[in-house]
């Protein structure tokens, strides 16, 4: 399975344990972890998974490798911008989101619009009514929200 961890370039120290723990466990449990390729909680969740072995796909902004987390297995430049939100929604079976900002919020409705279960620990809250479901789903831990991404799509 591929699960999409999405959140801001930039976070405090709190969230990016949670998402480092998100991409440690993504990896146990032979699952590869796609991310936007960057800082903050892209680059914590990597670290995560690339600490348990698991590989993980980041997929870039701009065209410069040089940026992207050292992290990463495979890094994807696109030169998309923020466009490539779309991407990264898309890439996952399933959708993580730890905290974010807007960019977080766009891939959540990509990944909400696409079909793909959408996990959020510490993130957004959503009135999905007129999404259907299944909405943006809580998860109070990491690995409840790796839990409920299985879940999802078993």
């Amino acid at each position: 399975m591929y699960i999409s961890v999405i959140g801001a370039g930039e976070c405090a120290s709190d969230l990016a344990d949670k998402a480092a723990q998100v991409g440690a466990l993504i990896a146990k449990r032979g699952h590869v972890l796609v991310c936007g390729g960057l800082g903050g909680v892209m680059d914590a969740a990597a670290h995560g998974a690339h600490g348990e072995g698991g590989t993980v796909m980041g997929i870039l902004p701009d065209e410069d490798r040089r940026r992207a987390s050292r992290w990463l297995t495979v890094s994807i430049p696109t030169g998309m911008g923020q466009a490539r939100n779309a991407l990264v929604a898309g890439a996952g079976d399933a959708v993580i989101a730890v905290g974010g900002g807007y960019g977080t919020l766009s891939e959540i409705g990509f990944a909400l619009k696409l079909g793909r279960p959408v996990i959020g620990l510490d993130t957004w809250e959503l009135d999905c009514r007129r999404a259907g479901p299944p909405g943006l789903l809580k998860a109070s831990s990491p690995l409840e929200a790796v839990d409920m991404a299985e879940r999802r799509l078993a």
